[in-house]
């Protein structure tokens, strides 16, 4: 069944209960698979059937439950070819404003331009470009066009600090007019003046600045659900409702109360939006990365071009301290490339012609040519993005039970706030008994007021001390945070419930080829007979083999080149059959291969006691004779990768067991399992059978990791409870696993483990916090304990803190211990 997935901006959030009603209606309708509304990044993500849903119905879904989408409008410039006259241009204009998701276009002939405003959500450049390219014109290169201003984000953030400072500027008059009655128990100037002016201050407060919350208090009711502006609005309306009944009975006015309230409320607003944008700056991070331009190769002249013009095989040329424009193959050139935004390693890599290259990393030093292999959002950059995207929109599986919990917050308030006011009038001698013995040390407790002037008291500070969003923020800020720490130490997590399993993993499982080792053979060891040296060995049996295009002697050619050892042209060069290969150099037979080559060759000796040694620690042993002399033994294997050992070591030291998996015969995995130090040894399996083995693992031991190459480990990856990829470059197969480590090296699963760990400490603080604070602070408010105002400050305080403490996670190192020292140095 085909799916589509968008993610679309919600405006008007106040809460997690707000986020709960849009996800219900989205639920409901037919077609949408999967629906998730995440408060702390405002956006809804969701999965549906394009046949029976379209992205029209989703916002109709949206604004039914009370809510609206923040409909972008984003400006593209398309240049055309193939227009001859007006007519042309009108036809494609046409074109394009029947285009769903196109706002607005424009088509010049003179420039031979596209002027469009678009719907980013509901349409995408490269299906406008289709759009034109249907009516039998070609579209010739593109660009954004950059709109000057603030960004949402900002928008918001100077939005609330507006509201807050309006609030503030009637609110201080309010606390400085109080002062007076409060130090000598006397309202100044008379008692009617006073009580007025405490109406008149608040009056603004409550119906300008705090107008949005009662706008969507008022919502909410109408649509039959209740959020956290339900509260707030009953609370200050009621304490702004004395302001008059004062005026008629005897009962407190508590009008300047509401501004202060409302004050408090705006100021946590503010410092919380401050926060969530903190949290959530890691995409934003992820796509300032990007180039903005690319130099590419036209008729042999550099042209540059915006980025979004770059097009399959377009040779790139990179300078030294450029970002390289996008994801290539290096034809040209030799340099040193920064990959640390990438794979969060920060030692530059050696590049050279033939290797691939990750768009947006820095070329260090040589000239570079680049041919562009992946374009657009098929890059790297863009699968990061994504996958940071889906995790952000996913939920960690304990977050299931806080919106439960959530769901039923808000109305079982409202109630515990009725039940208060009933209780004062029910049992006043008992709970004027609690305010006697709190007066030594509240000074703001008055027992001697009128029971009615105490209930209110007392059910305004339930109604404001509780507070969902701490419990709505646990988890998303948490996350969002976890994500992009990740993206940026090279650690890529699909979905939040691998964060959660991650932590619980009791065994992780090793693919051998590729994850333990580096999938190459290499050259491991080089023994020289009497009278001879290593280097003499290598060079030539290099020089034999440069003749060969088998992977053993290709490496051995690499390992001299890289020496920087000079080579002989071999002649005569000739392959025997499983045996081994022979040329002449200089005029002399040489000889590379197996005891039967030399031995039945010019019966050389055969240095048995070392080949014996090698092959027990499973590598490939081939003998070097040069003129009827055995001149030496050299080794190559599949050699691991450098920090192999370290990694599933510091895996041992932090309580997990680990196992490898593989193909081969027992006695190589053993070889290669004793060098590591894994103890289980899963050997001789087809790659069919390893998803039985991880299952017999699964009953065996509890949660599994598997780590694989993503590619042939698929099925594999599948099976374990938290499939791990491991790869190098642009090469990386994201969708098969739950978490994909961009660097090649293991400790990039010690750190998604401490990660996973980290995060998850975080998401229980956050979430022990809000319980403890709602279960604590309520009982305290009914007994009329908690002044509004203070209640106000610690509602607003707890949000803060839980985004705060999130924020906090940015602080902890999750590299592996035996890379903390090398930082160090």
């Amino acid at each position: 069944m085909a799916s589509k997935k968008v993610d679309l901006p919600i405006k008007g959030m106040t809460c997690t209960s707000c986020a709960q009603s849009i996800e219900k209606n989205l639920k409901k309708k037919k077609g949408v698979h999967s629906a998730n509304v995440n408060f702390a990044s405002e956006k809804a993500y969701v999965e549906f059937d394009p046949k029976m849903v379209t992205n029209k119905d989703l916002i109709e879904a949206v604004r039914e439950a009370g809510y609206d989408v923040a409909l972008k409008s984003e400006k593209l410039s398309l240049k055309i070819g193939g227009m001859s006259c007006a007519s042309c241009a009108q036809t494609i204009e046409k074109a394009l404003k029947k285009t769903e998701g196109v706002q607005e276009a424009h088509v010049n002939l003179a420039t031979e331009k596209a002027a469009i405003s678009y719907d980013p959500i509901q349409i995408t450049p490269e299906k406008i470009a289709e759009a034109i390219e249907e009516t039998g014109y070609q579209v010739i290169g593109q660009e954004e066009v950059k709109e000057e201003g603030v960004g949402e984000e900002e928008r918001k953030m100077l939005e609330a600090r507006k509201r807050m400072f309006w609030a503030w500027g009637f609110t201080v008059p309010v606390i400085a007019w109080m002062i007076p009655e409060m130090i000598l128990g006397k309202a100044w100037p008379s008692r009617l003046v006073f009580d007025l002016g405490m109406v008149i201050l608040a009056t603004p407060v409550m119906f300008w600045i705090g107008w949005p919350t009662l706008r969507s208090a008022g919502r909410a009711i109408l649509h039959r659900s209740a959020n956290m502006d339900v509260l707030i609005a009953m609370g200050t309306t009621a304490s702004y409702a004395t302001g008059f009944a004062t005026l008629f009975f005897p009962i407190a006015n508590y009008a300047g109360v509401a501004a202060m309230i409302f004050a408090f409320h705006l100021t946590g607003r503010y410092i919380e939006t401050m926060a969530k944008g903190r949290a959530s700056q890691a995409i934003k991070k992820l796509l300032e990365l990007g180039a903005k331009t690319a130099r590419i190769l036209v008729d042999g002249k550099e042209k540059e071009i915006p980025i979004e013009e770059v097009k399959l095989g377009d040779m790139m040329v990179v300078r030294p301290g450029e970002k390289i424009p996008t994801d290539g193959e290096i034809i040209e050139g030799e340099s040193s490339i920064d990959e640390s935004m990438a794979t969060g390693e920060s030692m530059p890599l050696r590049k050279k012609k033939g290797d691939e290259a990750i768009g947006a990393t820095v070329n260090q030093q040589g000239l570079l040519k680049v041919k562009a292999t992946k374009v657009g959002k098929d890059t790297f950059l863009s699968q990061v993005i994504k996958m940071v995207e889906e995790c952000q929109g996913s939920k960690v599986p304990i977050q299931e039970f806080a919106d439960r919990v959530t769901s039923y917050f808000v109305p079982t308030i409202l109630i515990v706030a009725a039940l208060t006011f009933v209780f004062w009038f029910i049992f006043p001698g008992a709970l004027k008994v609690v305010g006697v013995w709190a007066t030594s040390f509240l000074p703001w407790v008055n027992p001697t007021l009128g029971i009615f002037t105490l209930a209110i008291f007392a059910t305004v500070a339930v109604l404001v001390i509780a507070c969902p969003c701490a419990l709505g923020l646990a988890t998303p800020t948490a996350l969002m945070v976890g994500s992009g720490m990740g993206a940026e130490n090279g650690i890529l997590i699909r979905e939040g419930a691998a964060i959660q399993t991650l932590k619980n993993v009791h065994t992780v499982v090793f693919d051998k080829t590729g994850t333990i080792t580096k999938g190459k053979p290499g050259v491991t060891d080089i023994i020289p007979a009497d009278g001879f040296k290593a280097e003499e060995v290598l060079r030539l049996a290099a020089s034999v083999e440069m003749g060969s295009e088998h992977p053993l002697g290709q490496a051995i050619v690499k390992e001299a080149e890289e020496k920087r050892i000079s080579l002989v042209e071999p002649k005569g060069f000739e392959a025997v059959a499983g045996k081994g290969v022979k040329a002449k150099l200089d005029g002399k037979e040489t000889l590379v291969g197996s005891r039967k080559l030399v031995v039945q060759t010019r019966g050389a000796a055969v240095m048995e006691a070392e080949l014996k040694q090698l092959e027990e620690e499973a590598k490939t042993a081939m003998l070097v004779a040069t003129d009827g002399r055995t001149v030496g033994v050299i080794a190559v294997a599949d050699t691991l990768k450098e920090d192999s050992v370290e990694a599933i070591g510091e895996l041992e030291k932090m309580g997990i067991e680990t196992a490898m998996i593989t193909g081969d015969n027992r006695r190589t995995a053993e070889a290669i399992a004793k060098k590591v130090g894994i103890p289980r040894i899963l050997a001789e399996v087809l790659p069919e059978g390893k998803v039985d083995e991880i299952k017999r693992l699964q009953v065996e031991v509890g949660t599994v990791a598997m780590v694989g190459d993503g590619i042939n480990d698929a099925p594999a990856l599948t099976q374990a409870n938290v499939g791990i990829a491991i790869g190098t470059g642009t090469d990386i197969a994201i969708e098969a696993s739950d978490v994909t480590l961009v660097s090649g090296n293991l400790s990039g699963v010690v750190s998604a483990i401490k990660l996973s760990r980290a995060t998850f400490r975080k998401i229980k603080q956050n979430l022990y916090w809000a319980f403890g604070y709602n279960i604590a602070a309520i009982p305290i408010a009914m007994l009329g304990l908690l002044h509004p105002v203070i209640a106000e400050i610690a509602m607003a305080s707890s949000s803060v803190s839980v985004v705060t403490n999130a924020n906090r996670l940015r602080k902890v190192n999750i590299r592996p211990d035996y890379l903390k020292g090398d930082e160090e140095k």
